[in-house]
């Protein structure tokens, strides 16, 4: 279809606006169709099994509390999980009936804000695990039967893709609960394997010129990763490895929260709003800064990149250290572009999908790895960790690329983008967490949020202009 014509739509049974697809290449995977079947039931099951692990560690008490006014009481994503799945795969896909269509404004997202979904009537525990499991094993019914090639929602499974990422971050926002929460530890995981005592430089180099930005064959990316488009960009120096706490804390040694000439005037002003002395969960006793992470108090590791801060005190520490925060193309072009060939990465360090030797992903570890860690993972240009560990600031409002065309449903993007003109409500992050599934993160991947947000995994790194400024 024309991108000039305006794309014809339907409602879809959940009531969400489900469009035309954008022209693209035909996407596919280089899997036959039983090894594509396979692949997408694996990343499913995957994604459930953390499910379970987020929600059965738990009481019921505790699934249905609302641990902060920001966060959904954990029960309400559990059934929010299901029947998002139920929506796309069995009525769109298969279409089949609702199987509890009085549920569908309960667990509709729009419809009510986080702070008044304790006081819905929703699922009790154990109706909403049952619910979910029933979606999940109809669904993988369904992946046994139905054609993968058939309509752009199915080709390469997107449409399963779409659950499958949906659910990983569902569980990243569930563990960011889990942090959130009070009383005793309930989860448990390795801690990384300390840094390579390899010597880095401070930053690196990225040259002046075109790079091509987002993609067109990706095939599960998101609408907001489309369309590719070329950027043509000045030489900048950007830091080889996020910002430490080591780093953080002298710039909170030096006041760097007392003096408002490194904030911008709409950050100091929610600094003292908010009254922000330092990263959320930290605290100071006895002369140590002492962090709190799902549930335990501990020492603030020097070596790991900072985390729990707003966009605001990313930018305020860059302007004291005379840096800025690097725009999306700057850190999109630092994590994909390859000097030697001049193509676009799929990701830092090439084209295979993330292993346990290129990143921190997927709740393997509950923390950030020391900066410098995967020397495997860094770019083409030498930059490391720039996928998992924690999510990264940019200077950059959540906007459209150029040629964007709202896909599948408009409610996923499209809503959140600024009124032509206008400022964006939204920062860009880049990246990927520690908390991030390798289904919901690659080099083209974009998560944003609100400038005041921190109880996300979000940290960042800096950059400068090569003239100084």
């Amino acid at each position: 279809m024309s991108g000039r014509r305006p794309a014809r739509r339907r409602r879809s049974p959940g009531g969400r606006t489900v469009l035309n697809p954008p022209a693209h290449p035909e996407l596919t995977l280089e899997l036959t169709d039983e090894q594509l079947r396979e692949a997408i039931a694996a990343r499913l099951l995957t994604a459930r099994d953390r499910t379970r692990g987020l929600t059965d560690c738990v009481d019921d008490g505790e699934l249905t509390a609302q641990h902060s006014r920001l966060m959904s009481p954990l029960v309400w994503d559990l059934a929010h999980i299901g029947n998002q799945e139920e929506l796309w795969l069995l009525r769109n896909v298969g279409g089949r009936d609702p199987m509890h269509p009085e549920i569908d404004p309960l667990y509709d997202a729009f419809e009510h804000p986080r702070a008044e979904r304790p006081t819905l009537p929703l699922l009790p525990p154990a109706e909403a695990r049952a619910y979910a499991a029933e979606v999940r094993g109809r669904v993988l019914d369904l992946l046994a039967g139905v054609s993968l090639t058939g309509t752009p929602l199915l080709a390469a499974g997107f449409a399963f893709g779409l659950i499958a990422q949906h659910e990983q971050q569902h569980d990243e926002t569930m563990l960011i609960t889990h942090q959130l929460r009070r009383g005793e530890a309930v989860l448990t995981a390795p801690a990384p394997a300390p840094a390579p005592a390899d010597r880095l430089p401070a930053e690196v180099v990225v040259p002046a010129g075109p790079f091509t930005m987002g993609t067109d064959t990706e095939p599960w990316a998101l609408d907001n990763e489309r369309p590719a488009h070329q950027v043509d960009l000045p030489a900048f120096a950007i830091d080889t490895v996020p910002v430490s706490n080591a780093d953080y804390q002298r710039f909170l040694a030096d006041g760097g929260y007392q003096q408002p000439r490194w904030w911008s005037a709409a950050g100091w002003e929610h600094r003292q709003a908010a009254d922000l002395t330092a990263p959320l969960f930290w605290t100071r006793q006895d002369g140590v800064w002492l962090r709190r992470r799902f549930g335990r108090t501990e020492p603030v590791p020097p070596n790991e990149p900072v985390l729990h801060v707003t966009f605001y005190e990313a930018e305020a520490y860059a302007r004291w250290a005379g840096r800025r925060l690097p725009t999306e193309a700057e850190w999109e072009t630092a994590a994909r572009f390859d000097p030697v060939s001049g193509r676009s990465r799929r990701f830092p360090w090439g084209d295979e999908p993330p292993g346990a030797q290129h990143a921190n992903l997927g709740q393997r570890h509950l923390q950030p790895a020391e900066v410098g860690s995967y020397p495997e993972g860094a770019s083409a240009l030498g930059v490391r960790q720039l996928i998992g560990d924690v999510w990264e600031w940019t200077a950059s409002d959540f906007t459209p690329y150029p040629g964007f065309r709202a896909w599948p449903y408009r409610e996923y993007s499209e809503v959140f983008f600024p009124e032509p003109g206008q400022a964006g409500e939204y920062k860009v992050l880049r990246g990927g967490s520690f908390a991030v599934d390798p289904v919901a993160c690659r080099g083209t991947f974009r998560n944003w949020d609100y400038p005041v947000r921190r109880q996300i995994f979000a940290g960042f790194r800096t950059a400068r202009d090569l003239d100084g400024s």
